[in-house]
């Protein structure tokens, strides 16, 4: 292929680039709002006017994927610890350097009209109107299978917004509906939080409740305070709840467990 539209270039890319964050986001359950994963796409977009440039070496071309990988990641997600920010990244590009390979692998064993793939950036020479039509297919899909499934996955994710003693903090949670955990003596609902995610707040200062739990892995106590106020995803809750402090809770980003009955 002679020819390369520049703006067919960056129009593919930044589509593609959006439907590999949203794998990530879903792969990870990461919470992103749907403007900074446009705008990781379009930054994605951008960086594959890569393809233009002269062939490079494989050992030029893995740094600079690895960094362009990481500038999406921020954008779409924003900023988290290091390790969490480098769990990402390797995702994101392992997910891109597997389609790039199976894009490689299609380009070379059938030859598509109008499909290549240039310093690890795929083209594809479709018209404006028919990159429309399967965005908006897939877009639509994803809506279809989002209200099939729902109410079938015994959780989803949200985010929690705590105050208390003036301190604020923010961060993304799972809403459970076989958690019902309460606090003893109100019988009112707990949300149960790392203690990694309240470093803000001096616990010290609260007053303390002892919180029983029973799980699967045994039954123990969970150090707690009530909370000034509490939003999810936005929406204050009208009534007052319990927090429960732990050390460690679930595994990647979910640092926190919410009831269902408190957002239903």
């Amino acid at each position: 292929m002679r020819t390369v539209y520049v703006d067919v270039l960056a129009a593919v890319n930044m589509f593609i680039d959006l439907l590999l964050l949203l794998c990530v986001k879903r792969w990870l359950r990461l919470r992103a709002k749907l403007w900074r994963l446009i705008m990781a796409g379009a930054i994605g977009g951008v960086l594959s006017l890569a393809a233009l440039l002269p062939p490079l070496p494989f050992w030029v071309n893995l740094p600079l994927d690895l960094f362009g990988a990481a500038i999406l990641v921020f954008a779409a997600f924003g900023k988290a610890d290091l390790k969490s920010f480098i769990k990402r990244t390797a995702v994101f590009f392992a997910v891109s350097f597997s389609f790039c390979g199976i894009m490689l692998f299609v380009c070379t064993t059938f030859r598509p009209k109008g499909a290549a793939v240039y310093n690890d950036v795929v083209y594809f020479n479709i018209s404006p109107l028919l990159l429309i039509i399967l965005t908006l297919a897939c877009y639509y899909t994803t809506r279809l299978l989002q209200k099939l499934t729902k109410g079938q996955v015994g959780h989803t994710l949200c985010s929690v917004k705590l105050t208390a003693e003036g301190k604020t903090a923010e961060f993304c949670a799972m809403i459970d509906t076989g958690c019902d955990v309460k606090e003893p003596f109100s019988g009112k609902a707990v949300i149960i939080v790392e203690k990694n995610c309240l470093s803000g707040f001096e616990l010290s200062k609260f007053q303390k409740r002892i919180i029983p739990y029973h799980s699967l892995g045994g039954k123990g106590i969970l150090e707690g305070f009530e909370a000034e106020r509490t939003e999810i995803d936005g929406q204050a809750l009208e009534e007052k709840i319990y927090i429960g402090v732990c050390d460690h809770l679930l595994k990647g980003d979910v640092k926190a467990i919410v009831p269902y009955e408190i957002v239903r």
